[in-house]
């Protein structure tokens, strides 16, 4: 008898299957459930105020990330107006169900799906949820992991399990080298708006390919990141020796004799020879060149250097509707050169970049030079560990002799829910996720690049192809 071929998702999803359903759907075992303070603490309180318990509080994890402030000398008086009640809800939620809470001062706080991987939280094989959009970041490291609701999460805090509805499986294979200065963050953009924001609607994407086996990890965290602006359930990459490398000493990895057997499990996640997709794309990364976005959507992008593209090109995935009124919001026309245009701010920070790699990189381009004047620019590191890092190396006070602010962590303003924003019609460069209407502020406009432009943008004072600057003497 043939064994069947199996991918990587599907070898995840059958080894956590409790039970096959009705309609399509299975009930999962959840092994991680990450919280934080924007819908964990209702959660919680909803939780208990029907009487029931956290099943298993040691596999559920809590941080202060999406409303909490980022100014120095922050506290639980927060710029949303009712930022302080959900601080405090989680708080107590969290205290009261014996959960591990990285609260705002603990060492180990920050973005929650960069505090997760930097705690070995998050480890190949299991599957982990949390009320966020981005979680599938976390599938880098070879685990099943996906946004749910409020209310899938206090499902799954009580029983440690979800229903869920069987996704598909895609691959998106991608062969070849990056060119040098070409980023994570540049490759998914470039998959985006090849393959649309609805492009792996309904699946599990697995990243796979030697530009792929090439990223470290925090870029295959980038590249999983995006995922979701493809519509994906969730995205995934077998974990290899960088995997095993990157998590070994990890605070909540496994130690000892146990790491052995782990690792000898991890490796064998990976998609079996002849395993079969119900999609499959192919992109050339050689191909790829540094990206930023021209319209309210992550698919509306294109390569730095070209001009917004017109309607005929555009109408593949946009609507007419939806392109005019990009244009008109954006304050663009077809035809034009992004970088003939000043920007009012830069903003470097999110679960996309907001790594100490990231930083590195952007303060590799920002040394020995100065912000443009009439530029705000920002970086906020992702987690407190990723803040403490950057200043033992330095990297503080080049962020801020060039001329950023230099914040606490949290995700700030990757999004205008935590009160944090720029201005009306400002134009900002920005290395979050999302360039929604009104995403970073009330009509503020949004260009999503990598950290590289974002620095070399904020130098120039225009949307600038980090390449294209001079090096210093």
């Amino acid at each position: 008898m043939t064994e069947e071929a199996l991918t990587l998702a599907e070898k995840l999803w059958r080894a956590h299957s409790v039970a096959q359903l009705d309609g399509g759907t299975d009930l999962l075992l959840i092994d991680r459930v990450l919280l934080h303070e924007r819908t964990g603490g209702v959660a919680l309180k909803s939780l208990a105020d029907a009487g029931r318990s956290v099943m298993a509080p040691q596999q559920v994890f809590a941080t202060m990330d999406h409303i909490v402030d980022t100014l120095p000398g922050r506290s639980d008086k927060t710029l949303m107006p009712t930022g302080t009640a959900f601080l405090t809800a989680t708080r107590e939620g969290a205290l009261a169900a014996g959960i591990t809470l990285f609260d705002l001062h603990d060492p180990r706080q920050g973005i929650v799906h960069v505090v997760s991987p930097e705690q070995g939280i998050v480890l190949p094989g299991v599957t982990l949820v949390c009320p966020d959009s981005h979680t599938c970041t976390q599938g880098a490291f070879g685990a099943l992991a996906w946004g749910i609701g409020s209310t899938e999460a206090e499902h799954a805090l009580a029983t440690m399990t979800l229903r869920v509805a069987r996704p598909l499986n895609m691959r998106i294979r991608i062969d070849n080298e990056l060119a040098a200065g070409v980023t994570a963050k540049d490759l998914a953009l470039h998959i985006v708006a090849t393959l649309g924001s609805a492009g792996a609607k309904g699946h599990i994407v697995e990243f796979a390919g030697t530009a792929v086996e090439a990223l470290d990890m925090e870029a295959r965290m980038t590249l999983c990141n995006l995922a979701t602006e493809l519509a994906a359930f969730g995205a995934t990459i077998a974990p290899d020796d960088k995997t095993f490398s990157y998590l070994k000493g990890r605070p909540y990895a496994p130690t000892g004799d146990m790491w052995d057997q782990a690792v000898a499990l991890w490796s064998t996640l990976r998609s079996d020879v002849g395993a079969m997709f119900a999609a499959e794309h192919v992109i050339d990364a050689a191909a790829v060149t540094p990206m930023v976005t021209w319209g309210t959507s992550p698919q509306q992008a294109m390569a730095l250097g070209d001009t917004v593209p017109d309607f005929t090109t555009a109408s593949a995935r946009d609507s007419r509707d939806a392109y005019d009124r990009a244009l008109s919001y954006m304050g663009i026309a077809a035809g034009e050169a992004l970088g003939d245009l000043t920007i009012d701010a830069a903003f470097i920070g999110s679960c996309t970049n907001s790594r100490i790699t990231d930083l590195r990189r952007a303060a590799a381009i920002l040394k020995g030079r100065k912000v443009a004047n009439g530029v705000r620019a920002i970086c906020v590191p992702g987690s407190s560990q990723v803040k403490l890092a950057a200043e033992a190396e330095g990297l503080d006070r080049i962020f801020t002799d060039a001329g950023f602010e230099w914040r606490e962590s949290g995700c700030s303003m990757c999004f205008f829910a935590g009160g944090e924003s720029f201005g009306p019609e400002e134009r900002v460069i920005s290395s979050t996720n999302r360039n929604f209407e009104s995403r970073q502020g009330p009509r503020t406009r949004t260009h999503l690049a990598s950290p590289e432009t974002v620095a070399a943008s904020a130098l120039a004072g225009r949307i600038t192809d980090p390449r294209a600057l001079e090096a210093l003497p």
